[in-house]
C-alpha cells in the first residue's frame, strides 16, 4: 500500500511525503511470570552487559506477550521490566494477551496494544502465501554466512537471518549464533546458539563438539552437564525436542 497526499500539493512534482506500508521483524517476549520485576532480573542476568550473552540484542523492537499468564495474574512492576529490557538494548514498542485488568497501565506506559487476533490473522495469510508460492516456484532458502577462519576468544559472529557456516574451529571464549542452523566443521569449543530468534526447528552440527555452551531458540546446556563419552570430542547434532510438551536438548552423534 502507497498512500500520497491528495488536494492542489498532489499534482505537483514534487511531493514532500508518501506514506506506505511497512512490515517490521519484531520479537516477542512470551512472559510466564507476572512478577515482572523477576523477569527483569532474569534478563539481565542473561542479556545485561555483565550477562553470559551480553551483547545479543542491537536495540531489537518487541511485543510483550502475556497470552501464557493465568486471566487472574495480579499487576506487578511493568516499569522495573521496562527498565531491564532497555538495559539489554531491547525496545519495547507494544503488548498482545493481557489481562483485562492490566490494559490501562500497559497503554499508560506508552505501550501499543496488538490484538492476538490480528497475529493469528497475520500468520495465517503469511502460511499461504508460502503455500501459493510453493506452487508457482521454488522458494528460495534462507541466508547463508560463510566464515573461514578461526574464531578467537572474545569474538561474536551473529548470522541474523541466516544459517551459519564455519570452516575451522570455534576456540574457548568465542560465540557463533544463528537464527537459523550452524554448521561447525571443526571443534566447537566456545559458545553456540542457534534457532535465536524462536526457530525450534534449528540445529547445531559439529565435527568436534566439545562445547561451553549450546543452545537452540533460548533452551541452553552448559559445560557443567558433561557430554555422553559417545558424543563429547566427536561428530555430533544438536536438536531441540518438544515431546509431551517438553523442550529439551537432543544430542546425537553424526553416524557415517
Amino acid at each position: 500500500m502507497s498512500v500520497q497526499p491528495t488536494g492542489q500539493s498532489a499534482t505537483q512534482s514534487n511531493v514532500s511525503f508518501e506514506i506506505k506500508s511497512a512490515q517490521l521483524p519484531l520479537v516477542a517476549l512470551m512472559l510466564k511470570s507476572n512478577h515482572l520485576a523477576a523477569v527483569a532480573n532474569d534478563l539481565c542476568r542473561l542479556y545485561g552487559d555483565s550477562g553470559e550473552r551480553a551483547g545479543f540484542f542491537d536495540q531489537d523492537p518487541v511485543v510483550l506477550d502475556f497470552s501464557s499468564l493465568k486471566r487472574d495474574a495480579e499487576w506487578s512492576d511493568i516499569e522495573a521490566l521496562l527498565k531491564g529490557m532497555r538495559s539489554c538494548n531491547l525496545l519495547p514498542l507494544a503488548f498482545r494477551g493481557e489481562p483485562t485488568d492490566w490494559t490501562d497501565a500497559l497503554l499508560h506506559v506508552g505501550l501499543i496494544q496488538v490484538p492476538l487476533e490480528i497475529s493469528k490473522v497475520k500468520k495465517s495469510i503469511e502460511k499461504a502465501t508460502e503455500t501459493v508460492s510453493e506452487l508457482v516456484r521454488e522458494v528460495p532458502g534462507p541466508a547463508t554466512m560463510v566464515i573461514d577462519k578461526p574464531i578467537r576468544s572474545g569474538q561474536k559472529i551473529y548470522a541474523r537471518g541466516a544459517d551459519l557456516v564455519v570452516l575451522a574451529m570455534v576456540n574457548q571464549g568465542a560465540e557463533v549464533v544463528a537464527d537459523g542452523n550452524i554448521h561447525v566443521y571443526a571443534p566447537l569449543r566456545g559458545k553456540a546458539m542457534a534457532g535465536a530468534r524462536g526457530n525450534v526447528s534449528a540445529r547445531i552440527f559439529s565435527l568436534c563438539l566439545e562445547p561451553e555452551l549450546i543452545s537452540i531458540a533460548g533452551i541452553y546446556r552448559t559445560s557443567e552437564t558433561p557430554l555422553p563419552a559417545n558424543i563429547a570430542g566427536k561428530p555430533a547434532q544438536v536438536r531441540l525436542s518438544t515431546e509431551d510438551g517438553q523442550e529439551k536438548l537432543l544430542i546425537e552423534p553424526l553416524k557415517n
